[in-house]
C-alpha cells in the first residue's frame, strides 16, 4: 500500500534492570493483589521516621521494591509518590538522593501511566523546585559548618543527576510534564548541569537523554533556546574525546541539535549537518565487538592484579579496612554502610563495564539519528535550501549560533547537502557494516560473565537498527550515492546470506522486522532502476512463509509487498509462470485469511502490481482462477473495512484502504477483459 515510511526513533527510558515493565495500568489505578503491601507499607511509614538514617533507608528500600512487578499496586494503593515527593526537599541531602533514586526507579519501571499518574499526583512541585536548588548549590560557596562537615558538591551533582532521570523518564511519557518543563524554565537548569560535563559526564550524560526528548516536537521550548544556550551545546560538540561515555555524550548532544533544526540560520545549515554527521560518521567507525573483547580482557587483568594486590594486604595489615578513595578497586569493604544504600538504586558496573555500554550505547543512537534525519518530510524540488557545503565540519561553531538572534528561516530539509554529507563521510558503508551479525568471540565472552550478559542484547539491539538504517538510506539516496548498481546487488546478496545463515529467522521477530524492512527498501530501488534480483524463488518463498506467520503485522506486511516487488519483475520475464503462479496462490490466502486489514491491502495491492501485466502473468491469472477468488472476496472486504475500520485503525489507514478498495474494482474489471480475451 505505497512505499514504506520508517518511524522515527524515540529515547527509550532509563530501566535499571534491563527490562522491568511493570502492569503500568494496575500500578495507575492503584488495583492489584493485597499480598504485596506489606513490606511496602512498612516502607512507606518508615518516611515519616525522625532519623534520617531510616528515612534513607527506607527510600533504598522502595528504590529496590519498585522493580518488582507485584509490588507497585500496593505502592500505588498507598499514594507512595505523594509520599517519597516531599523528600525531594528533606533536610538531609542523602535523603533527598534516595528518594530521587527510588523516584527514578518507578518512572522507569512503571511506564506511560504510571509516570502520567505521577504528574497527576503533583510530583513535579517537588522535582522542579529541587532542580531549582541544586542549580543554586552548585552556585553558592555559602555553606552552613555543618553542611560543609557532612556534604560537598558532588553530593549535589549526585542529587541532580538522580533528579534529572526523573524528570527525563516523566517527560518521555508526559506531555504534561513537558508543559511544565516549559514553563518552569527547567531549560536553563539542566543546561547549567550540562555545562560541568568536563568533571562531571554521567550527570552530562543524563542531562542529554532530557534534552533530546524535551527538544522532540516541541516549538514552545524552541523559543526559548539563546545563543548562550547554543554555545553550552557547541562546548560539548568542540571537545575532545576522553572516554566512550564522552564520546555518548557528543552523540545525544548531536542529537538534540538535529531536533533544533528549525532555529539553526538557513546560512550555517550546511555546516551544522557537516558537523553533525562527522560526529555520527565517527562513532560508527569504531568496531564495537573488538572493543567488548578488548575492554573485557582489561577488566580481568585488572581484577586480578587487584585481587593480588588485595591479598598481600591482607597478609601486612590483617582485616583492617582500607579507606583511601583510590583504593576502592581493590577493596568492596566500605566503612560508610550510608554510600551503599545510593548504590543500591543502580546496577552495579565496573569502568569498563560503563565504558562498553557507553559506545554500544553511541552507536545505537548515532543510527536512530540518521533514521530520523531520514524520515524528515520530503520537500518539493522547488522547497530545497540552497547550501553551501563545507569541508570545514568543525568550523559551523564560530559563527553559526551567534546569529540566533536575527531572522530565521525555514526548517531544515533533507536537501542535496544532507545527501552529500552522508556519502562524504561513509555513512552507507558504515551501516552496511553494522548490519553483520555481532562478533562471536564477544558474544561468546559476555556469555559466560552475568554483568556482560546483557551487552549480548545491545549487540543485536545494534545489527537491527543497522538495517532499519539502511533501509532508511536505500529510500533516499540516489544509486550513485550507493555506490552503484553492483554495490545494490552486493548488498542484496549480504542480506540474504544474513537472513537465511539463521534457520530460526522466523522466531527472531526484531530482526526479522529490521532485515524484512531493509530487503523490501532494497529491491523496490532495484527495481525501479531495473537493477536484476539475486534472491532465488525458493529463497523468495521461504521468506514469505516464514514472516507471514509472525505476530508482528510490520513483517506480514514486509513480506507480502516484497513478494509484490519481486513477483512484477518477474511477470515481465518468460518461463515464470509456475512461479508466478505460486506468488499469486500465497498473496490470495493472505488476502483471504489474514486477520489485519492492513496486510490484506498490502497483499491485495501486491496483487495489482504482480498480475498489471505481462503474457506469462495473465496465463498465471487464468490458471489460478484470479478473478473469481477477487470477485467472492471484494463484498467481504468492503464490509471488512466498514465493521472493522473504524476504532481499530487510523485515518491515514482507512484512506488508503478505500484507495485499495477502489483499485480491486478498477483491476477485477482489467482481469475480466484479460480473461475474455485468454479464453475466447
Amino acid at each position: 500500500m505505497g512505499k514504506s515510511r520508517t518511524k522515527r526513533f524515540k529515547r527509550p527510558q532509563f530501566s535499571p534492570t534491563g527490562d522491568c515493565q511493570a502492569d503500568a495500568a494496575a500500578v495507575a489505578n492503584g488495583t492489584g493483589g493485597e499480598d504485596d503491601d506489606g513490606p511496602a507499607a512498612e516502607l512507606l511509614e518508615k518516611l515519616q521516621h525522625p532519623s534520617a538514617e531510616v528515612r534513607e533507608c527506607a527510600c533504598a528500600g522502595l528504590a529496590r521494591l519498585v522493580q518488582q512487578r507485584p509490588a507497585l499496586p500496593g505502592l500505588a494503593r498507598r499514594d507512595a509518590v505523594r509520599r517519597l515527593g516531599p523528600l525531594l526537599l528533606d533536610p538531609s541531602l542523602t535523603v533527598r538522593e534516595t528518594a530521587a533514586g527510588a523516584l527514578r526507579n518507578l518512572s522507569a519501571c512503571g511506564g506511560f501511566e504510571v509516570c502520567d499518574d505521577m504528574v497527576t499526583k503533583d510530583i513535579m512541585t517537588p522535582l522542579v523546585a529541587l532542580l531549582k536548588e541544586c542549580s543554586a548549590g552548585l552556585d553558592s560557596n555559602e555553606m552552613s559548618p555543618q553542611e560543609k562537615k557532612d556534604q560537598n558538591r558532588n553530593s549535589i551533582e549526585n542529587i541532580a543527576n538522580e533528579a534529572v532521570n526523573v524528570l527525563w523518564n516523566i517527560c518521555e511519557c508526559s506531555s504534561r510534564a513537558v508543559s511544565i518543563f516549559n514553563k518552569e524554565g527547567c531549560l536553563e537548569i539542566v543546561l547549567k548541569y550540562l555545562s560541568r560535563f568536563p568533571t562531571n559526564v554521567d550527570l552530562a550524560i543524563s542531562v542529554a537523554y532530557c534534552l533530546q526528548t524535551v527538544t522532540e516536537d516541541n516549538p514552545e521550548l524552541l523559543k526559548s533556546f539563546s545563543a548562550t544556550a547554543l554555545h553550552v551545546l557547541e562546548s560539548v560538540l568542540l571537545s575532545p574525546v576522553s572516554s566512550m561515555e564522552s564520546l555518548l555524550l557528543k552523540t545525544l548532544v548531536a542529537g538534540t541539535i538535529w531536533n533544533l533544526k528549525d532555529i539553526i540560520p538557513c546560512k550555517s545549515q550546511a555546516e551544522i549537518i557537516n558537523a553533525l554527521l562527522k560526529i555520527l560518521s565517527e562513532v560508527l567507525e569504531m568496531d564495537a565487538g573488538e572493543t567488548v573483547i578488548q575492554m573485557k580482557e582489561t577488566e580481568m587483568q585488572r581484577l586480578k592484579t587487584a585481587a593480588e594486590a588485595e591479598e598481600i594486604l591482607e597478609n601486612t595489615n590483617g582485616d583492617d579496612l582500607i579507606e583511601d578513595d583510590e583504593m576502592e578497586g581493590i577493596s568492596r569493604k566500605r566503612k560508610v554502610r550510608r554510600k551503599t544504600f545510593v548504590s543500591d538504586l543502580l546496577p552495579a558496573t565496573d569502568k569498563e563495564l560503563r565504558e562498553t555500554i557507553a559506545l554500544l550505547t553511541a552507536q545505537q543512537t548515532a543510527l536512530e539519528i540518521i533514521v530520523n534525519m531520514c524520515c524528515n518530510e520530503d520537500p518539493s524540488d522547488d522547497e530545497w535550501e540552497e547550501l553551501s557545503s563545507s569541508d570545514e565540519s568543525d568550523a559551523f561553531m564560530e559563527n553559526s549560533f551567534n546569529e540566533c538572534g536575527g531572522q530565521l528561516f525555514s526548517p531544515l530539509c533533507l536537501s542535496h547537502e544532507v545527501h552529500t554529507a552522508l556519502t562524504n563521510y561513509l555513512i552507507p558503508k558504515k551501516v552496511f557494516e553494522k548490519t553483520a551479525f555481532p562478533n562471536s568471540i564477544a558474544v561468546d565472552l559476555c556469555s559466560r560473565n552475568p554483568t556482560w550478559k546483557p551487552l549480548i542484547r545491545k549487540m543485536n539491539t545494534i545489527q537491527c537498527r543497522a538495517l532499519l538504517c539502511l533501509q532508511s538510506l536505500v529510500s533516499l539516496l540516489d544509486v550513485e550515492h550507493l555506490g552503484g548498481a553492483a554495490a545494490l546487488q552486493t548488498l542484496a546478496q549480504h542480506l540474504s546470506q544474513l537472513l537465511f545463515s539463521q534457520p530460526d529467522f522466523a522466531k527472531r521477530a526484531d530482526f526479522l522486522e529490521a532485515i524484512s524492512s531493509a530487503l523490501r527498501a532494497l529491491l523496490q530501488t532495484m527495481a525501479s532502476k531495473n537493477i536484476s534480483q539475486c534472491m532465488t524463488p525458493d529463497q523468495l518463498m521461504t521468506l514469505c512463509k516464514g514472516g507471514i506467520h509472525s505476530s508482528n503485522v510490520g513483517v506480514r506486511v514486509n513480506v507480502v509487498s516484497i513478494l509484490g516487488i519481486t513477483g512484477s519483475v518477474l511477470a515481465k520475464e518468460d518461463g515464470t509462470l509456475e512461479t508466478l503462479k505460486n506468488i499469486g496462490c500465497f498473496l490470495l490466502e493472505v488476502t483471504t485469511k489474514d486477520p489485519s486489514l492492513v496486510v490484506a491491502g498490502e497483499a491485495l495491492d501486491a496483487l495489482f502490481d504482480v498480475f498489471a501485466d505481462g503474457k506469462e502473468a495473465e496465463r498465471a491469472s487464468v490458471q489460478i482462477k484470479l478473478l473469481s477468488a477477487l470477485k467472492e472476496f471484494q463484498p467481504v472486504f468492503k464490509m471488512k473495512i466498514r465493521k472493522e475500520g473504524k476504532g481499530n485503525y487510523s485515518t491515514d489507514q482507512l484512506c488508503v484502504l478505500d484507495n485499495v478498495k477502489m483499485n480491486l474494482r478498477r483491476f477485477i474489471a482489467y482481469q475480466e477483459t484479460v480473461e475474455k480475451r485468454l479464453t475466447s
